[in-house]
């Protein structure tokens, strides 16, 4: 009897520490966020006044993280995947503060940013 008890505590255990190792599922909040991002990139005009775009961007890419993350252990994954988006984002952001627009330095983050955007768009799309 004591054998069963042991065992059944070191499976139970087990199973509790796997269990931040298993990758999220769908979640219709994020797939949708994801797409807001994605639209938000894509609608990015660089001849435009860039830092509101870029704060709408960067807004979006917030709420997901915040979201993901109020969700609790299992979206480690996700928050792995858009941490490199959201250091592009945030630089971006802050370059928009304190310097006027460069249409140059715009056109080359927005290409960057689509990339990681369509990279986030596809894995969290792409889940089960």
């Amino acid at each position: 009897m004591r054998i069963l008890f042991a065992t059944i505590i070191v499976l139970l255990t087990g199973c509790a520490n796997v269990s931040s190792y298993i990758p999220s599922f769908w979640d219709d909040n994020q797939a949708a966020r994801i797409i807001d991002v994605r639209l938000s990139v894509d609608s990015l005009d660089c001849k435009s006044a860039q830092q509101p775009q870029v704060a709408r961007i960067r807004d979006n890419l917030r709420w997901f993280h915040l979201y993901s993350d109020s969700k609790g252990a299992r979206q480690t994954d996700v928050l792995r995947l858009l941490a490199p988006m959201e250091a592009t984002v945030e630089d971006f952001y802050k370059r928009t503060q304190l310097q006027k627009d460069n249409v140059i330095y715009c056109d080359l983050k927005k290409r960057v940013m689509e990339e990681q955007a369509a990279r986030a768009a596809k894995a969290v799309l792409g889940r089960f």
